[in-house]
């Protein structure tokens, strides 16, 4: 037993075992390993797409953002026709770095509000008309105006006279022309 060096043969064994628990080990390890490979893969794209759908959200929110605060000056410089006098100055309405709307042309970027100012002045028929009327103006009717006295809601009841109801239907003509003629 002298020649024999049983701690070399314990560690051998030792060796042998942990080699062969590993080799046993190891298709495991690699099938989890490949797993988590493509769940790290799928969160990737995941995260690509919501980093590009939040991108393209920032864009239509700036967009809008933009859209409407030219649209509001256009109605605070009174033009009627917005929606054609917005797609009339829209490509060339542009937000700096610094977060501010400028119009940008061959003389180089002005600030908003003068560029719309100026557009509207360029073009007054996005104004409305100053003189009501003109070719192929229609006549207006007039309700009848009588000397009578006006119709209060609490005088109208089931029951009226024929009389009363001409002259509350009469009263209403009236006070429904002044009323859309602006009076």
């Amino acid at each position: 037993m002298e020649g024999i060096d049983v701690q070399a043969i314990v560690r051998q064994a030792i060796e042998e075992f942990a080699t062969n628990e590993q080799s046993k080990n190891e298709p495991a390890y690699k099938a989890e390993l490949q797993e988590e490979r493509k769940r790290r893969e799928q969160l990737e794209r995941r995260l690509n797409e919501l980093v590009a759908e939040n991108k393209r959200s920032r864009q239509m929110a700036a967009e809008a953002e933009r859209s409407s605060a030219v649209r509001a000056e256009l109605q605070r410089l009174g033009v009627a026709k917005i929606d054609l006098a917005f797609k009339a100055v829209q490509d060339g309405i542009v937000r700096t770095e610094d977060g501010r709307l400028v119009a940008r042309s061959e003389a180089g970027e002005t600030p908003l509000k003068e560029h719309l100012a100026a557009f509207v002045n360029e073009n007054p028929e996005f104004l409305p008309a100053r003189i009501a009327g003109g070719t192929g103006m229609t006549a207006t009717f007039k309700a009848p105006s009588t000397g009578r006295e006006t119709v209060s809601i609490e005088q109208i009841r089931p029951g009226m006279s024929a009389e009363e109801m001409q002259r509350v239907r009469e009263e209403i003509v009236r006070v429904a022309s002044q009323t859309l003629r602006g009076l």
